[in-house]
């Protein structure tokens, strides 16, 4: 019995400490993340395979997604314990002062209360 707990926790710390996926499709999912708020004019040119891809993300976890775009770049509490994540697209001022607003294209992601990806939808502005 204390050698399937043993062997239990190990395979469960293994899993956890997983490495991030490098695809998702088409989508090279090193790349994006190496792009933090899209300065590098990475993500720029990775746009239209997220755009391919973005079905695949839609009803996974908040950390699910998190793990594979990695960090976003802004994370808005919304309403309803819902939460907004916010990569940036293409280099805009946010790359001079993260706190300014920036009207650079986002892809501004959607969880609901339970923590699933609902929507992603393509904007300049902030979401409000």
């Amino acid at each position: 019995m204390k050698q399937g707990i043993l062997l239990f926790t190990i395979v469960s710390l293994l899993f956890a400490c997983s490495a991030p996926p490098e695809r998702l499709g088409r989508l090279d999912l090193v790349e994006w993340r190496k792009d933090r708020r899209a300065c590098e004019n990475i993500r720029t040119k990775l746009v239209e395979d997220f755009k391919a891809e973005e079905n695949q993300l839609v009803g996974k976890f908040a950390d699910d997604v998190g793990k594979m775009l990695g960090k976003p770049d802004i994370h808005q509490l919304a309403g309803r314990n819902q939460k907004v994540y916010i990569y940036y697209l293409e280099k805009g001022t946010q790359c001079d002062d993260i706190t300014q607003p920036s009207t650079a294209m986002k892809a501004v992601l959607r969880f609901n209360a339970i923590g699933l990806l609902t929507e992603i939808i393509y904007q300049r502005d902030m979401p409000e």
